[in-house]
């Protein structure tokens, strides 16, 4: 029993501190206010950007770091700081050339021909000594015709051209040891020494057969060995036949018939032999020294507004190889330090004039600007960080594919992300600086400039107002697929290389690609970080299912009617002055979270007649209204909304006065004479005013005021396009004269948008629905069918009839 009974106690009752909850608060807000308005933060961000942005583009950057590709334009001029060498290959693949153009092919003699001449003239011989036997007896004719017998027999069997006079000088010159010493010993002696030595037949020659056509050759011997000897043409090696033949005192008509006879045997006979020749070839080039180019300091590599030629390209590699071995840096930090601080200075303030005129609210917001700035810093620095790529030794072997990584450079980086996390016109400017300053990291490069902002440009409006993290994807391969046509005409414009072309095209694509998905990646990060909300994040909010709604659903369902009829209302207003309608929509839906803490003492809410507020004097029950904003930006804190969400929560009521309860208050404390004890303090209109802030941005001003018509829009007894022009009229008349609105950037234009739009969405809300009549009993049914009269849809017989049927038919309860 002692255990019953100290189960069904009940717990004592914890003291008023005890029972006080912790609120959550923002730590560090005074400081995070202070950070974020001091002029001292902007200008040590401005400080910081500028530095960095000039140490990243210039310091470390020299000339001899670009990377160029052979007959691309060159944009600076590049010029050695210290002498050095190099082997250059294209110097001795010409000094190869040339020494194949120089080293003469290797013939071979070829003797053959010359045999068999020589057999024939011996067969010749040999029949005009035979014939010498029978000489002396044989008359004129028939010596003739053995004569013409042996010249048809030699034109036979070895093609000589030998006529029957020229036999008949050679038989009457002596006896047959006479005609032997003539014909072999001398005659096909000459022959035989002039083609051992050989003889060519120039391309067109003329015949002349001087001794301009004699030429030295190389001639491989018999015994392997090449020697350099002077060869004769056939003209002039017959030329020498003759001259022997009458150098030996022989008669003049012999020498002709002799010459006749030996001359043919001087012919062509050097062969082109291709294997000796590729032998002495290769010797000759195994002895050739490579060529070695010095460069001096101070000599010039390569001029600006020039096509950059190969050896030129060579060169430049060369040296870049000479710094890198000898561990040379290049400090960039010349004598135009001062011009590049400021032209960094000039572009940056360019950048300010221009946020000043388009984009106020990032000027006014260290935070915004800090972002700005961080996004542009690292967006330079993975461009620079390709340059270096480039100079390290994995490109060591293939500096073609170096010079490409400039068109694979993410330049659409800082577009993309400052698109997505501040605005499409911000990020269109932040991508002409990125596009300014990669070009002047590559070198001055315009087709880089060009290449750049078209990317940025492209990659800005694809991600202009996007609620989805695929399609922050999509705008990255979008952009690489405008970059990979882009560079593929201007490739083709320039004569790139294809498999050049085809790997920057890929390669630009890829990146563009692989930007989107790292964007992705960081932009939760980077919300966390800077306290921005993207509208990706606003719409993962406005999902049903989030523990704040379903709790509103559940314990205060009044009120989540009501933020969602606000939430329609505001939507619309901001979509008809271009505002942030996805922001103003997820607001409303969070704006009176606070009412979750005591949702009873909101009559939205109220149900069976019960009112708390009875109880309670009207300060009290003010306080009790007035703290729904607190408790309110405590649980988006605890629930981690975002800060707009937050901002919202406190500004939606602005200053405003609690009129309702203020007026009891001035009733009570005029009731003296009832008996009442009056509060001096609770007619205070402090004390029945909103703590604020009041509203700041334009989203914040159209759900202050959509709150206030929303409610005050139940109190109507007829819905007409007057009463609720009217109703809509003086509640936005009130806000202004009581000062609500003046801190939001509203115009006067936008006002009577917002107006317009509240009065469209009500009257589309409040319409009247058709009476349903009511279901017929069965007699009556039975009696109606056989009635030919129609029965008129009948009107409700009572309010609670009409209420039943309003409801029926879909329309809101009054």
């Amino acid at each position: 029993m002692a255990l019953l009974d100290l189960l069904r106690r009940k717990p004592e009752a914890k003291s008023p501190v005890a029972r006080r909850r912790k609120r959550k608060t923002e730590s560090g807000s005074a400081v995070l206010a202070w950070m974020e308005k001091s002029k001292v933060v902007a200008f040590a961000v401005f400080v910081l950007t500028v530095a960095a942005i000039f140490i990243v583009s210039f310091v470390g950057v020299g000339p001899a770091a670009f990377h160029i590709l052979p007959n691309q334009e060159a944009t600076i001029r590049i010029i050695a700081d210290s002498d050095f060498s190099f082997t250059s290959a294209i110097q001795t693949t010409r000094n190869r050339e040339r020494l194949l153009r120089e080293v003469p092919p290797v013939y071979r003699v070829d003797l053959e021909p010359t045999d068999r001449f020589e057999t024939h003239v011996r067969q010749v011989l040999a029949d005009l000594n035979t014939l010498d036997d029978r000489w002396a007896t044989l008359s004129e004719a028939e010596r003739l015709r053995e004569l013409s017998t042996i010249a048809e027999n030699a034109t036979t069997r070895g093609g000589l051209q030998v006529g029957i006079r020229d036999l008949a000088a050679i038989m009457n010159f002596g006896d047959a040891a006479a005609r032997e010493r003539l014909i072999v010993e001398n005659g096909l002696y000459y022959v035989r020494e002039i083609q051992r030595a050989g003889v060519y037949t120039p391309p067109g020659a003329s015949g002349s057969g001087d001794d301009r056509d004699i030429t030295l050759f190389n001639v491989r011997r018999d015994s392997g060995a090449t020697t350099t000897v002077r060869v004769s043409t056939v003209e002039s090696a017959r030329t020498t036949l003759r001259i022997g033949l009458a150098a030996e005192n022989t008669p003049p008509s012999v020498v002709t018939a002799l010459f006749r006879l030996l001359g043919p045997g001087i012919a062509e006979n050097l062969v082109f032999d291709m294997e000796e020749t590729e032998a002495l070839r290769a010797r000759m080039l195994e002895t050739m020294p490579p060529a070695i180019v010095r460069v001096e300091a101070g000599r010039s590599i390569i001029e600006p507004g020039t096509r950059v030629s190969a050896e030129q390209h060579e060169m430049l590699l060369a040296y870049q190889q000479h710094l890198n071995t000898n561990g040379q840096l290049i400090s960039g930090l010349d004598q135009q330090v001062v011009g590049r601080i400021l032209l960094v200075l000039g572009v940056i303030i360019v950048a300010g004039f221009y946020l000043r005129l388009e984009d106020a609210m990032t000027l006014r917001s260290n935070g915004r600007l800090a972002l700005l700035a961080s996004v542009l810093v690292v967006s330079l620095l993975l461009i620079r960080s390709t340059l270096e790529i480039g100079n390290t030794r994995l490109f060591e072997t293939s500096p073609q594919t170096a010079a490409l990584l400039p068109y694979v450079a993410p330049t659409a980086f800082a577009p993309i992300l400052i698109a997505v996390l501040i605005g499409a016109g911000p990020a269109m400017f932040s991508g002409l600086l990125v596009s300014i300053f990669a070009a002047i990291i590559f070198g001055n490069r315009l087709d880089i400039l060009v290449l750049s902002l078209l990317t940025a440009s492209v990659a800005s409006y694809a991600c202009r107002k996007v609620r989805r993290r695929s399609r922050v994807v999509k705008a990255g391969w979008i952009s690489g697929l405008v970059l990979a046509a882009f560079v593929t005409m201007l490739g083709l414009a320039d004569g790139m290389p294809l498999d050049l072309l085809a790997r920057a095209a890929i390669g630009g694509q890829a990146t563009g690609l692989v930007t989107g998905i790292v964007v992705v990646g960081l932009l939760p990060l980077l919300e966390g970080l800077f306290k921005r909300t993207t509208d990706i994040t606003l719409l993962e909010l406005t999902d049903y299912n989030h523990p704040l709604l379903r709790r509103m659903q559940m314990d205060a369902p009044g009120t989540y009617h009501h933020s969602l009829m606000v939430a329609s209302l505001s939507e619309n207003a901001a979509n008809a002055i271009g505002a942030n309608s996805l922001l103003a929509r997820v607001c409303c839906m969070f704006h009176d979270i606070g009412k979750l803490v005591k949702p009873d003492y909101f009559i939205e809410n109220q149900r069976g007649g019960l009112n708390p507020h009875s109880g309670h004097s009207p300060s009290f029950s003010a306080l009790v209204i007035k703290s729904h904003v607190k408790e309110g930006v405590d649980l988006a804190i605890k629930h981690k909304l975002p800060r707009p969400v937050i901002d919202v929560i406190r500004q939606h009521h602005g200053t405003t006065l609690i009129r309702y309860f203020y007026q009891r208050a001035r009733d009570r404390a005029g009731k003296i004479e009832a008996g009442c004890t009056p509060d001096p303090h609770s007619a205070s209109e402090s004390t029945y005013r909103y703590d604020g802030p009041r509203p700041q941005f334009k989203e914040s001003a159209i759900i202050l005021m959509a709150d206030s018509i929303e409610a005050a829009s139940r109190s109507l007894q007829k819905v007409t396009p007057q009463a609720v022009e009217e109703l809509i009229d003086s509640i936005v008349e009130e806000k202004i004269s009581d000062g609500q609105i003046d801190d939001a950037p509203l115009t006067i234009r936008e006002i009577a948008l917002i107006k317009r739009s509240f009065t469209f969405t009500l009257l589309n809300s409040l319409h009247s629905r058709v009476v349903y009549p009511k279901a017929d009993k069965p007699a009556e049914r039975a009696t109606a069918t056989t009635s030919p009269t129609p029965i008129a849809p009948a009107e409700p017989e009572s309010p609670t009839d009409a209420h039943t049927f309003r409801t029926a038919a879909g329309g809101g309860v009054s």
